[in-house]
């Protein structure tokens, strides 16, 4: 009978400590306006599909602690933003405003950064037309 008591306060016990670290770790959203970026998902696809008819497309890869962009029209893309996600910490999103420069590179240094997986997209005007390009790199 002692053992039965035991055993079951042991369980209450181990159940109460699962609840307890449950409850205080933190729960990461990919975007705090998860549900309204959602809702513009048509759009972003049209965007999609007019980068993927461009004859060449801006190329994005990692370099010494920073996001590269390569693209032979960078000078006249419009209202471009560069944002890097990282989905499992939040803390470690970045996104950059692209302001129109000569050469075919641009450079942006992440300040803080860790190994793992990120999402990094693209948007962009130009000549009237919307484009948005997302790739998933790993650091």
């Amino acid at each position: 009978m002692k053992w039965i008591v035991v055993a079951f306060a042991l369980f209450i016990i181990f159940i109460v400590t699962l609840l307890v670290v449950g409850t205080q770790g933190e729960l990461g959203l990919v975007s705090k306006n998860y549900y309204a970026e959602e809702l513009k998902h048509s759009e972003k696809m049209t965007q999609q599909e007019n980068a993927q008819a461009l004859a060449v497309q801006p190329q994005l890869k990692f370099k010494d602690h920073s996001i590269v962009i390569a693209y032979s029209d960078l000078s006249s893309m419009e209202n471009a933003k560069l944002v890097v996600l990282r989905p499992s910490d939040s803390r470690l999103d970045h996104a950059f405003n692209i302001s129109a420069v000569a050469g075919d590179n641009q450079s942006f240094e992440l300040k803080f950064w860790e190994p793992g997986l990120y999402r990094v997209s693209l948007t962009w005007t130009m000549t009237g037309k919307d484009y948005f390009i997302e790739k998933l790199m790993v650091l």
